[in-house]
């Protein structure tokens, strides 16, 4: 028989023509290095931490804006051309309500172009480099963690592989002031190579790309980034249910309760720490330039102790 080739489009029930998936490893062969792919929706706001480091240290950036009203593509062009890398990003629009996590996920058909599996896999198509990232919006890279995927990069370039990422949640309260949770959950995959067998399939709360069997698994730094989470904002408006089963989402659950306990003005969840600037500096930049020389003292700190970062 034979040899079965690849399917080279992926249709949407809805039959939407322009929105088919046309992989990119079908047609076209892949180039070295990394493309993080951004999925974005109203992230104006985190851009300007999250973006240019992205930029510096990845061989090309997908940001795939979802019905944002905040202008978010059109600062992140206005970053990529202040940062002299706009040759490196590429913007696209994808325009149609994708299904919240949770029970409206599940409710939605995974060929459906409101699903988030087939946003996910129409979003990572467009891919033209041997390694695919998915980053999110609110993601920051630290300085050191620039260098991680820089030299990845080129060390990963002949091997199959998944990249694994640990992320702790930065609670930001003002400009002066954020929250940081040492807590971390288990590390999970966030990089893979841009073929066939790495595809997004639908799972209950949301859309899942688990590792290979027999990958080599490369697991990254703690001090590689950290995830923003903004005090006064809608931060769990991306559900359709606030019911985090502990069972099965403890790390849902983790940033649920941090989030509505430092909200709540009571005392500092177990593992929390907080964070100042004392200077000028933003305390998003500030934590980013100083991360990786503090990080490990903080996760040993007693909840009573605050942290005062200076320059």
């Amino acid at each position: 028989m034979p040899e079965e080739k690849p399917l080279q489009e992926w249709e949407n029930r809805e039959g939407i023509e322009e929105y088919n998936i046309h992989w990119n490893w079908v047609t076209e062969p892949s180039t070295s290095g990394f493309t993080a792919v951004l999925r974005v929706k109203n992230e104006a706001r985190s851009l300007p931490f999250v973006l240019p480091g992205v930029l510096r240290s990845t061989e090309r950036v997908i940001l795939v804006d979802n019905l944002s009203t905040d202008g978010t593509p059109q600062l992140a062009r206005k970053i990529a051309t202040e940062e002299g890398l706009e040759e490196k990003l590429e913007v696209l629009s994808y325009p149609f309500e994708v299904s919240r996590c949770g029970p409206e996920h599940l409710a939605t058909y995974p060929d459906s172009v409101h699903s988030l599996t087939y946003f996910y896999n129409w979003s990572f198509s467009h891919v033209r480099t041997r390694y695919a990232l998915k980053w999110d919006g609110d993601m920051v890279l630290t300085p050191q963690g620039e260098q991680v995927l820089q030299d990845l990069a080129w060390q990963l370039e002949g091997i199959d592989g998944a990249l694994v990422i640990s992320r702790s949640p930065v609670y930001v309260e003002s400009s002066r002031v954020a929250y940081l949770d040492t807590m971390q959950g288990k590390a999970e995959p966030w990089g893979w190579r841009n073929s066939p067998s790495y595809t997004f399939s639908k799972a209950f709360d949301w859309e899942l790309r688990l590792p290979e069997p027999g990958d080599l698994i490369v697991k990254l730094p703690d001090f590689v980034c950290f995830e923003l989470k903004w005090l006064d904002a809608e931060e769990f408006s991306h559900w359709s249910h606030p019911n985090f089963k502990p069972t099965i989402n403890a790390r849902k659950q983790r940033e649920w309760e941090v989030f509505h306990s430092l909200n709540g003005g009571t005392s500092l969840p177990e593992g929390v720490v907080r964070v100042d600037s004392l200077s000028k500096t933003h305390i998003v930049e500030h934590l980013r330039n100083t991360y990786a020389r503090w990080y490990q003292e903080a996760r040993t700190l007693d909840n009573s102790q605050a942290i005062a970062l200076n320059y």
